[in-house]
C-alpha cells in the first residue's frame, strides 16, 4: 500500500497539468519584468535636442588638437644612452656609468656645465684636472653634441631612478 502511494506521487509530479501550470507561472513572472512594447514617437523637443547636441559635438571636434602635431621621437633619442654614442647636451648623468672612470665625478661636471657647441668644449669645463681630461679623451669618439631639448635637459641631473 505504501508502495502504491509513492508510485502515485511520482506519476503526479510529471503530469501535464503540473507542467502547464509551471509554464504559465514562468511566463507571468517573465512578463512582470519586461516593459510593454509600445511604439515610441519622436517629439519636436527631442528632435531639437538631437540637432543641438550634434552641432555642439561638431564644434567641439573642431577645437580638439591633432595628435600628429606632437613630437613623439626625434633624432637625439638614439644618443641618450641606448647606443654607443652619447649626446653631451641631453644625456642623463647615469649614462656615463657605461664608461668606466667618468661616473660620478666627471659625469657630474659634464652634465652641469653644458650646453656645449661642440665636443671640444667639454675640455673647457672649469676645474677639470689633466687626469680627468685624459679620461674624457679616452671616450671622446663616443660623444656627440645636438641641440638641447627641454624634455631631456630636465632629467639630466636626476631621472628619478633610485636603486
Amino acid at each position: 500500500m505504501i508502495q502504491n502511494r509513492n508510485n502515485a506521487r511520482r506519476s503526479n509530479i510529471y503530469s501535464l497539468t503540473d507542467l502547464n501550470s509551471f509554464f504559465r507561472l514562468f511566463l507571468s513572472v517573465a512578463a512582470a519584468f519586461t516593459s510593454p512594447a509600445a511604439p515610441k514617437t519622436s517629439t519636436a523637443l527631442e528632435a531639437n535636442r538631437r540637432d543641438a547636441l550634434a552641432q555642439i559635438a561638431a564644434v567641439g571636434a573642431a577645437f580638439v588638437p591633432l595628435s600628429a602635431n606632437a613630437i613623439r621621437d626625434n633624432d637625439t633619442v638614439k644618443y641618450l644612452g641606448g647606443g654607443a654614442v652619447v649626446d653631451l647636451n641631453n644625456a642623463n648623468v647615469r649614462v656615463y656609468l657605461k664608461m668606466p672612470g667618468l661616473y660620478p665625478t666627471i659625469a657630474g661636471k659634464i652634465v652641469t656645465n653644458g650646453p656645449y657647441a661642440n665636443v671640444g668644449d667639454v675640455y673647457k669645463i672649469p676645474g677639470l684636472s689633466s687626469k680627468e681630461q685624459e679620461v674624457i679623451k679616452k671616450y671622446e669618439s663616443r660623444f656627440t653634441v645636438t641641440t638641447p631639448q627641454a624634455d631631456y635637459v630636465v632629467d639630466k641631473f636626476n631621472n628619478g631612478l633610485y636603486r
